[in-house]
C-alpha cells in the first residue's frame, strides 16, 4: 500500500514539476512594436504610449524644452510618434479636458472638409464661389464675381481688398475688388470664412454637422464650431487637436476607414498651391521652400518658413501661437496650444523656429 501511495506522489510532483516548466518556458506578452502606425480608438479615451527611452531620444533635454513651453505661455503640448503618445503636458493651467480654441490652425480641418464635399460630388473647387453663395455676396461686378472659384477661397488668391478695416468682415460692403482672382497672395481672413458658407451650401446641412459627420465622429475628436464675430472658431482638446494630426499624416485615413478618399486632393492641398507664395497650400502652411509670405504683409522673404524644422513639415497655425505639425518623414504629429508666446501674429511666427529648436534637441 506504502508503494501506491508512493507511485502516486511522484505521479503528482512529476506532474506539477512539469507544470511549473511549462509555464517558467512560456514567453511574456509582446510588446507593440512600436515602428508600426497606432491608431487610438474611437469611442475611448484609451492611447497607447511610447516613452523617450524606448526611441532613443535625449531624455536630458526634455525638462529643458518643458521649461522653455511653460515660460512661453503653453497650455497644453503633445508629441506623437508612430501615432502613440510620447509626450503630454500641461502648463500654466491647461488640462486634458479644456477645450481650446484652434484659431487659423482650424483652416486646415476647413480644407479637409471641402475636399470631403467634392469628392462626393456636391462642388467642385474650380467652379465659381458665386454657385454656393449667391449672387451679390461681394460688392464688386459679375464678372468680377464669376472670376473668383473656390480654388482661390483655399488658396488665398481671390484678389478682393484686404486694405480694409476689418478684413475679417464677410459683409458685402467689406469685400470689394483690388486684384484679378489668381494674380496676388494675401492672407484675407474673411475670404476664408466664406468657405464655411460655400460648404453649407453645397451639402445642405449645418457646417457643424456636416464636420462632425465626415471628420470628428469616424475619429473620435470631441469640440465644435463656434461663431466669434465673423470668424468661425473650433475648439477643442490637445489630444483632439492631435487626432486631426494623425488623420493628416496618414493622407486622411484612419487605420482601416477611408476620410479623405481623393488622394491627388490630399496631395495638392499639402503641396504648393500656387505660384505666390511658396509656403502655402489649401489652407495649410508649408515649410521647405526657398520663400514665402505671411499674414498681414505683402513682402516676400527669402528662405525657409520654420529653418529648424523638418523641410516636408505641414503646419496648422493660429493666432496666439496654436500649433499644429506634420512631419511625414518622423512619423511625427506636434500639438501646441494656449496664449501668445510673445510674437502677436495670426499665424507663423518666430516662436515657430524656437520651439523646433527645442524639439531638435529632444528627439535627435
Amino acid at each position: 500500500m506504502k508503494k501506491v501511495y508512493l507511485l502516486f506522489a511522484l505521479v503528482a510532483f512529476g506532474m506539477l514539476s512539469c507544470s511549473e516548466d511549462d509555464n517558467s518556458n512560456e514567453l511574456p506578452p509582446s510588446s507593440p512594436d512600436l515602428s508600426q502606425m497606432y491608431f487610438p480608438p474611437v469611442t475611448s479615451q484609451e492611447w497607447e504610449k511610447a516613452s523617450i527611452s524606448d526611441l532613443g531620444w535625449n531624455g536630458d533635454e526634455e525638462q529643458s524644452l518643458y521649461d522653455f513651453l511653460e515660460n512661453n505661455n503653453t497650455k497644453a503640448f503633445i508629441i506623437l510618434k508612430n501615432g502613440r503618445i510620447v509626450v503630454e503636458k500641461y502648463f500654466n493651467g491647461g488640462s486634458a479636458s479644456e477645450n481650446y480654441p484652434w484659431y487659423s490652425a482650424g483652416k486646415t480641418l476647413t480644407a479637409t472638409l471641402t475636399g470631403i464635399a467634392q469628392q462626393e460630388g456636391l462642388l467642385q473647387i474650380d467652379e465659381p464661389s458665386s454657385l454656393y453663395l449667391g449672387s451679390g455676396w461681394a460688392n464688386i461686378t459679375d464678372t468680377q464675381e464669376s472670376q473668383i472659384s473656390i480654388r482661390n477661397h483655399l488658396t488665398m488668391t481671390t484678389g478682393l481688398d484686404y486694405n480694409v478695416v476689418n478684413t475679417n468682415c464677410t459683409d458685402a460692403d467689406c469685400l470689394t475688388y483690388l486684384n484679378e482672382a489668381g494674380t496676388f497672395w494675401y492672407y484675407h481672413n474673411a475670404a476664408y470664412t466664406l468657405l464655411t458658407d460655400i460648404v453649407s451650401s453645397a451639402v445642405n446641412t449645418s457646417y457643424n454637422n456636416y464636420f462632425n459627420s465626415k471628420i470628428g465622429s469616424p475619429i473620435g475628436m470631441d469640440g465644435t464650431w463656434l461663431r466669434l464675430g465673423y470668424a468661425h472658431v473650433f475648439y477643442s482638446t490637445a489630444r483632439s487637436m492631435a487626432r486631426f494630426g494623425l488623420l493628416s499624416l496618414n493622407e486622411g485615413s484612419w487605420e482601416n476607414t477611408n476620410i479623405l478618399t481623393d488622394t491627388q486632393y490630399f496631395e495638392d492641398m499639402t503641396s504648393i498651391s500656387q505660384d505666390l507664395n511658396a509656403a502655402y497650400g489649401y489652407l495649410w502652411w508649408l515649410n521647405g521652400s526657398s520663400s514665402y509670405r505671411v499674414p498681414a504683409s505683402e513682402t516676400q522673404f527669402n528662405g525657409e518658413l520654420i529653418p529648424d524644422a523638418p523641410q516636408d513639415l505641414i503646419a496648422g497655425l493660429g493666432k496666439d501661437d496654436q500649433k499644429l505639425y506634420v512631419v511625414p518623414s518622423q512619423n511625427l504629429v506636434i500639438v501646441r496650444l494656449g496664449d501668445n508666446a510673445g510674437a502677436s501674429f495670426l499665424g507663423p511666427s518666430s516662436f515657430d523656429n524656437e520651439l523646433w529648436q527645442k524639439i531638435n534637441l529632444l528627439i535627435n
